[in-house]
């Protein structure tokens, strides 16, 4: 399929909308603008059309018409891809996020999710049963996005990635077939969702399996960030039980009023942890960290887990440089490299955020799913904030030169992390066997590359 002009697609919508029960939106409706925005700042795509799909029909039809007219596809769920996959300058964007339905079975604690609803939605509809399914660290960020790049949030090394709590999946092909795929059906295709991204098709529901959950011990500690604490709460977190996973932000701290004035500004280990064990002995799960310095804040506390979710803004969409990374390790000398990084920047917000991994998600083969990282013992992502695009050489350098600084002999990458970085950082995130078998996947299910606005698997030739 090849790009055409978007006055061709524009001109064409009129057939479009006679076959959907949802809606086209073009660029001259009213509802145009808020449509087409995405969560991260920094462009301004400009579709010659979005299509709010109402089922897979839907789906079907938009592909065929896309297609037919050569227009490019983009698939939007939640519009976090850092490489604004979700959306595309004048072609056409198939956006999920009017496919809503949620459909427990409270009995085998599975669930089926519409891929319209976002990680927060999906959570606290499950609280409701004290039973959960982990994503990530974002309420707002889609379902979809986040599952089939692997899933890494605050049950991590409790219940493993997303895609280990993935039972099925109803997927839109290229050529209009509706799948369901599981361990018994499309098996090839179903291993490649596992941690492959959008490269097969237009998956518009997932089926997860629950895990009992009601009351966690979780939310923000704050400690000073120098070299001893970041290297004894990295320690700490790679000892500590399959039950405490975390997130450990290496930032200058903010203005915030839970924190005394003269730390504002000051590097601290800006944490979100969550304990998913029995209450009483997450206060001994906990120690070893608050012994590490006294703590700025501590808002540690019992909580419901959709609590564990800090409320966003929906009006915030900023712009950022990032590199995503694993490492073997966390020691002295690379928080020495954090730390000076984060004094040396004058970026409004940046840092290291560093994940312990391990636990579940590595107890899981690396050829069972197309996630190839099982081993990789930490994740880190470097970011920096910027506001004018004049600033955003310099922060590219200030990423590069403390990434550079972190590189070990892990080279792997976390593809829904990875922005757009070229194709050598997308195989990285799917490095060895694990390339070969998604190519040859992509080759029998979309041989055209009609979905290649993602993280690109092309096919095999």
């Amino acid at each position: 399929m090849t790009s055409t002009d978007s006055r061709t697609v524009i001109r064409s919508l009129d057939d479009l909308r006679a076959t959907l029960r949802g809606r086209v939106i073009a660029p001259t409706d009213a509802e145009y603008d808020a449509a087409r925005q995405i969560a991260l700042g920094g462009s301004d795509p400009r579709p010659a059309a979005i299509v709010r799909v109402a089922d897979a029909d839907d789906v079907v039809h938009t592909i065929a018409h896309a297609r037919a007219v050569g227009a490019e596809l983009a698939v939007r769920g939640g519009g976090h891809s850092s490489a604004g996959h979700g959306t595309v300058d004048g072609g056409i964007v198939i956006d999920l996020r009017d496919l809503r339905r949620f459909e427990l079975d409270t009995e085998t604690r599975t669930a089926w999710a519409d891929a319209g609803l976002t990680a927060g939605e999906v959570t606290q509809s499950a609280a409701e049963h004290d039973l959960a399914c982990g994503f990530g660290d974002t309420a707002t960020v889609g379902i979809g996005g986040i599952t089939l790049g692997g899933g890494i949030g605050y049950l991590v090394r409790k219940h493993g990635l997303t895609i280990d709590s993935l039972l099925a999946a109803e997927i839109v092909t290229p050529d209009g077939q509706v799948l369901t795929v599981d361990a018994d059906h499309h098996p090839d295709l179903f291993w490649a969702l596992r941690g492959g991204g959008g490269n097969f098709g237009v998956v518009t529901r997932f089926r997860y399996q629950l895990h009992a959950l009601g009351q966690v011990v979780g939310g923000m500690l704050i400690l000073p960030a120098t070299p001893d604490t970041i290297a004894g709460f990295m320690a700490e977190a790679d000892a500590a039980a399959d039950e405490l996973s975390g997130i450990a932000n290496v930032m200058a701290c903010p203005p915030m009023p839970f924190v005394a004035a003269e730390h504002h500004g000051a590097p601290v280990i800006m944490a979100l942890l969550c304990w998913s064990g029995a209450v009483e002995d997450a206060e001994a799960a906990y120690a070893p960290f608050r012994a590490l310095a006294e703590p700025l804040a501590d808002m540690v506390r019992p909580i419901r887990y959709p609590e564990m979710y800090p409320p966003e803004d929906p009006d915030y969409h900023p712009t950022v440089v990032a590199h995503s990374m694993f490492v073997d390790r966390i020691g002295r000398e690379e928080a020495e490299a954090i730390v000076a990084a984060v004094r040396a920047s004058d970026a409004p917000m940046c840092g290291a955020q560093l994940r312990v991994l391990g636990g579940a998600a590595a107890r899981v083969p690396v050829e069972a799913t197309a996630f190839a990282h099982r081993a990789s013992r930490i994740m880190v992502h470097v970011f920096s904030l910027y506001e004018g695009e004049e600033e955003r050489p310099r922060h590219v350098a200030w990423v590069s030169e403390l990434s550079t600084a972190l590189q070990q002999s892990d080279t792997g990458a976390y593809v829904n992390f990875l922005a757009d970085e070229g194709p050598d950082r997308v195989r990285a995130a799917y490095p060895g066997a694990t390339w070969d078998r998604l190519v040859e996947v992509k080759r029998r299910y979309d041989p055209d590359n009609v979905f290649r606005r993602n993280q690109n698997v092309p096919p095999a030739t």
